[in-house]
């Protein structure tokens, strides 16, 4: 509980989120971190804010890519006995206990979500966004897979799959895979600003203090 009030509280201002999953072990000279960099690049130019697991690696790239082009980038982070340090390009990070807390903040937010290179982790955050979008428990927001050739095995299954009956064919269009950042992002307009009609407003918002809460201060207007 403590967990979803501090998300909560933290989060509430942040307005709409695109959210990057990836490794926290890819580091800087991996052509995978730059990819994500230039896509937090991507989509802060939209107007969304970029959310991240708010560690290292691919999730430092995206918010950095945000953060230099003067967007709004958060992170929700976790504890863990190998302790995760919250990158450097934060404009605001909660710190959380529990993974499926994490995962909850980590969708809630968001009206898209970019899948880039990683391990155990980001296969539960993929999964676990897709399944809310089979089931119709979420939206149809867009899924965007990069690093193609990283994914290519688990995009064959996914495929394998829906020939084996066991997905039907039209879900193999709720995810998008592609390299290119123009790509991804013209999917993002397609099947999330215009499917949902947001649009750039300024950036104020009411907020009440005494319920801990913050308002969310940045450059330029955010999509609402």
């Amino acid at each position: 509980m403590r967990d979803f009030l501090r998300g909560f509280r933290t989060l509430h201002f942040v307005g709409p989120c695109v959210t990057v999953f990836g490794s926290a072990r890819v580091k800087p000279n991996d052509p995978h971190y730059e990819l994500a960099r230039k896509m937090g690049a991507a989509i802060a130019r939209l107007g969304f804010t970029v959310m991240t697991g708010g560690g290292p690696g691919i999730m430092e790239a995206a918010n950095r890519g945000a953060k230099e082009i003067g967007g709004r980038s958060v992170g929700c982070n976790i504890e863990l006995p190998f302790e995760q340090v919250s990158n450097a390009y934060l404009d605001r990070c909660v710190r959380l206990r529990y993974f499926f807390v994490r995962k909850a903040l980590l969708i809630k937010y968001s009206y898209a979500f970019v899948v880039m290179p990683g391990g155990a982790g980001t296969l539960d955050e993929l999964f676990e966004a897709l399944t809310l979008i089979q089931t119709g428990k979420i939206q149809n927001f867009p899924i965007v897979i990069m690093g193609t050739d990283y994914w290519k095995e688990l995009i064959g299954f996914i495929e394998k799959m829906a020939e084996r009956g066991k997905i039907g064919p039209d879900d193999l269009s709720l995810i998008f895979a592609t390299d290119s950042v123009e790509e991804a992002i013209a999917h993002i307009r397609t099947k999330a600003i215009e499917s949902f009609r947001l649009k750039r407003v300024a950036r104020v918002r009411r907020h009440f203090p005494w319920l801990g809460e913050r308002g969310f201060s940045g450059k330029g207007p955010a999509i609402c």
